[in-house]
């Protein structure tokens, strides 16, 4: 089975914790447009639905979905979204495409966090994929000196903006042995929206899907 057969198989799976009438969120990213896929196949209803992206949004409405204004909804019932990287006490790292900071905010206001997976996002050690930054453009060069101070190689993603106007740093060549320290301690610098780091907001369940065909429940 190749990444992307695994992607929609634990898309499907993820439908074993939604029920028609719940408040969803949903997040962003290739196995979040798998999963949005298969909630449209199951035709399932909601109360409200938010998402963390403009891009999920547009996927939304396509399948016929009326999606909300996360200050309109309040506390939600699940939220589901995906990572680029967990380590095996389930901190992770997100915003590879670029909506960290609504995607960490979204997963803030939901009673559980349904992480899906594929094999290959597990990791002992974070870092080995870049950690995103969302930093205020004008605060970038400032806040990528004080990165390379904590030990890391900081790179503009240059051309992308985020869904909030600002831009990213992709920080190269960290090992997280401390998630928790780190993301507070880049998250206190000046300009700094948020980071990529998801310890203190952790998934509660992770579904991994694997090359074999199973899915893990963690």
């Amino acid at each position: 089975m190749d990444q992307n057969a695994m992607k929609a198989l634990v898309a499907k799976e993820a439908l074993h914790y939604i029920e028609d009438g719940m408040t969803l969120g949903v997040g962003s990213g290739s196995t979040v447009n798998c999963f949005i896929e298969a909630l449209g196949a199951a035709r399932l209803q909601f109360a409200e639905i938010v998402t963390a992206s403009e891009e999920s949004t547009r996927r939304l409405q396509a399948l016929g979905y009326r999606v909300s204004d996360l200050n309109a909804v309040g506390r939600l019932d699940v939220y589901v979204d995906g990572c680029d990287e967990i380590n095996p006490l389930k901190a992770m790292i997100k915003g590879g495409g670029a909506a960290l900071t609504r995607e960490k905010v979204t997963a803030a206001c939901a009673a559980k966090f349904v992480c899906i997976i594929d094999e290959t996002k597990q990791v002992p050690v974070l870092g080995r994929f870049p950690l995103p930054v969302e930093v205020v453009p004008m605060a970038r060069s400032f806040v990528a000196r004080e990165l390379v101070k904590l030990g890391g190689e900081p790179r503009w993603r240059e051309g992308v903006v985020t869904d909030n106007g600002n831009w990213i740093l992709d920080v190269h060549h960290l090992e997280i042995t401390e998630p928790f320290k780190l993301e507070e301690t880049i998250n206190n610098i000046p300009g700094v929206v948020t980071n990529g780091i998801f310890a203190r907001q952790s998934a509660d369940v992770v579904l991994t899907a694997y090359a074999s065909g199973k899915v893990k429940i963690s």
